[in-house]
């Protein structure tokens, strides 16, 4: 049986799809066909999750079996690898992944707290999701969680990543764990990407094509947008006849088009949760040994 590595573990929102697309173009890498596969943080639990989008119950793997189906087709590659955001805030991953994989290298982005909050409130704004304001969804978390919607509309909860991350510092060591800022990422993604190609033991000379970028705003037409981002028979029925490249190219052209402005983060609301998450960051800034005094400013 085949497993992974290495594993890309989060933040939700700082970067990870980005980055599991660079490192999948490297012949070296061999990465997860589902992208967030969440396996150890949601091995033998029921998906049965609620809310608007239940996208969770269908992409997930909770068994064993079902999970290393992921890494059949694993050659001769030297890094193996998957990214599943989600391992950063559950509870749980850790110590599965200790279980399963102890001498895994992980990788995290950290983002700004409040930055990737209302990142992933307008990512669900743009796909039809939310739609609350930004405070409505803020105040609604609680009974969210409740209800167990999926962990992606836990905008606030998601961004207290002092404990979520020293679970990892508790049982792994320290050498296993890259971790970077998605500020680093999104000035140099060269320079992140082939530290991380030394971390993993692969070829750092090559360069894979760094362009691709997430494009945000609101659909001025929604069935412009699901024809191009959601799978239907019309997507499935062109699929065979273009490249993967060429249909990205496409999708990301029509977006261009079709996406209108962004929903905008109102200072008040800024302020308020950068005063919630001052402390955590403090904390934090102390386990990582990084200085982060500009994320409470």
């Amino acid at each position: 049986m085949v497993l992974p590595n290495f594993l890309i573990i989060g933040a939700a929102k700082a970067g990870t799809s980005s980055l599991y697309y660079y490192l999948q173009q490297h012949p070296q890498i061999y990465m997860s066909p589902v992208k967030e596969p969440k396996f150890f943080a949601l091995e033998g639990e029921p998906l049965d999750f609620q809310g608007p989008d239940q996208g969770i119950n269908r992409t997930s793997r909770t068994s064993l079996a079902a999970y290393s189906e992921l890494f059949q087709e694993v050659s001769d590659q030297i890094a193996i690898g998957e990214a599943s955001p989600i391992y950063l805030y559950s509870p749980k991953a850790a110590t599965r992944i200790k279980h399963y994989l102890p001498n895994v290298k992980l990788i995290a982005i950290l983002r700004h707290p409040v930055d990737r909050a209302f990142s992933s409130f307008a990512h669900l704004v743009r796909e039809g999701y939310e739609t609350l304001s930004f405070a409505e969804a803020l105040r609604e978390e609680p009974t969210r969680i409740q209800r167990k919607w999926a962990p992606l509309f836990y905008y606030k909860q998601q961004g207290f990543y002092y404990e979520q991350l020293k679970r990892y510092f508790d049982i792994f060591e320290r050498s296993q764990l890259k971790l970077y800022l998605y500020e680093e990422l999104a000035a140099n993604s060269t320079a992140v990407v082939q530290d991380i190609f030394r971390f993993l033991g692969v070829d750092d000379k090559f360069t894979p094509d760094l362009s691709r970028k997430n494009i945000s705003g609101v659909p001025k037409s929604r069935l412009v947008y699901s024809l191009f981002n959601r799978d239907n028979p019309i997507k499935s029925a062109l699929k065979p006849l273009f490249s993967e490249q060429l249909r990205r190219t496409i999708a990301e052209r029509f977006d261009k088009q079709n996406l209108g402005a962004k929903p905008i983060l109102s200072p008040e609301d800024r302020q308020d949760l950068i005063k919630l998450y001052k402390e955590d960051i403090f904390k934090l800034q102390d386990l990582i040994q990084r200085d982060l005094s500009h994320w409470v400013t």
